[in-house]
């Protein structure tokens, strides 16, 4: 479609004040264009000439993207099909996207907007659980990244803690910053390698959440200070993003998250979905931008709040609702 290709442009150059109008318009054209979110629309009997402002617009449950297609025009036009991880036997979550390429210099520009330039850095990816198995967007985006840091010293782990563990410290006295991006679960096998980890001032630890059932569910603040102690950090860094998004959010410590301006946050009442959270905790209700050829509105089963700056915190996921790779608990 070539409003696909207009809608990412104009999301290159977006600003916060202009948010709510291109929400607004991206609302009206998945009604029309989109069979799935226009369906869901029609079963709760709303009009989409009646969504005016951005507390109207309806969140289409995350479901959806394991039970449909969620596509904007003929599902058969997309290019990539990227799935969630799930556990064994689970039905897994697909997004089918319009274009790959423009999923993975959204997701550069995300990261260098927050980190600066890719080449600047070496990227160790220690993915295992995503890299044994296809479809994994944070495979694509990590191969990406590695690709993009120019850096012979970049490249993907599985089980393989030693060489690891010998790249980082080969890598420590050089200038360069060190991304080491790891699903938690495996990020803490390592901390418990009895290894004593030489602690070096370029090293960027981030978490992708996630113990994919090879641990016991921990709360965030334990899994951070495990960590912590084993690289000799002051912070864990922290990537929120899941198969049904094109955008990733980061923390630079404490789980705290700032959103970038393609996305938005709306906290629904616990116990009502349709209704919005009197308070500054409740379910995620997530807007992003960059999935305007699926859904942008996405009610997720994420529990989340804003501190008192205005950063979110993901405090877990609602009761008897699927373990994924964002699955990680606070206090």
């Amino acid at each position: 479609m070539e409003e696909f290709k207009s809608f990412s442009k104009r999301l290159e150059t977006l600003t916060l004040d202009q948010f709510e109008d291109f929400a607004l318009e991206l609302a009206q054209f998945q009604a029309t264009h989109n069979p799935i979110y226009g369906a869901y629309l029609k079963a709760r009997k709303i009009q989409p000439s009646s969504i005016i402002k951005l507390e109207d617009i309806p969140f289409l449950p995350i479901q959806f993207f394991k039970d449909s297609q969620v596509y904007c025009g003929n599902p058969e036009n997309a290019t990539q099909v990227y799935s969630s991880s799930g556990t064994t036997g689970a039905i897994t979550s697909k997004h089918l996207l319009w274009s790959e390429v423009f999923y993975l210099n959204h997701a550069q520009a995300l990261f260098e907007k927050e980190y600066g330039p890719l080449s600047d850095f070496h990227v160790l990816a220690l993915l295992p659980a995503y890299l044994e198995r296809p479809g994994s967007s944070l495979v694509a985006m990590a191969s990406h990244f590695i690709q993009e840091s120019k850096s012979e010293a970049s490249g993907f782990y599985l089980y393989n803690q030693q060489e690891l563990l010998q790249q980082l410290n080969d890598l420590s006295q050089g200038s360069r910053k060190v991304l080491l991006l790891g699903v938690t679960f495996a990020l803490l096998d390592l901390a418990e390698s009895q290894t004593n980890f030489q602690a070096f001032p370029n090293l960027i630890v981030m978490e992708t959440g996630g113990m994919k059932g090879r641990r016991r569910e921990m709360i965030r603040e334990e899994v951070h200070q495990q960590l912590r102690a084993f690289f000799k950090v002051a912070h864990i860094h922290s990537e929120y993003g899941m198969t049904e998004l094109l955008s990733q959010v980061y923390s630079k410590g404490n789980g705290k998250y700032e959103l970038p301006s393609c996305m938005r946050v709306m906290l629904r009442d616990l116990n009502d979905p349709f209704s919005p959270s009197s308070r500054s905790q409740g379910g995620v209700n997530l807007i992003d931008l960059a999935n305007f050829h699926s859904c942008a509105f996405i009610e997720t089963q994420d529990i989340g709040r804003w501190d008192e700056n205005g950063f979110l915190e993901v405090l877990g996921r609602f009761d008897h609702s699927d373990l994924r790779g964002c699955n990680l608990l606070v206090q």
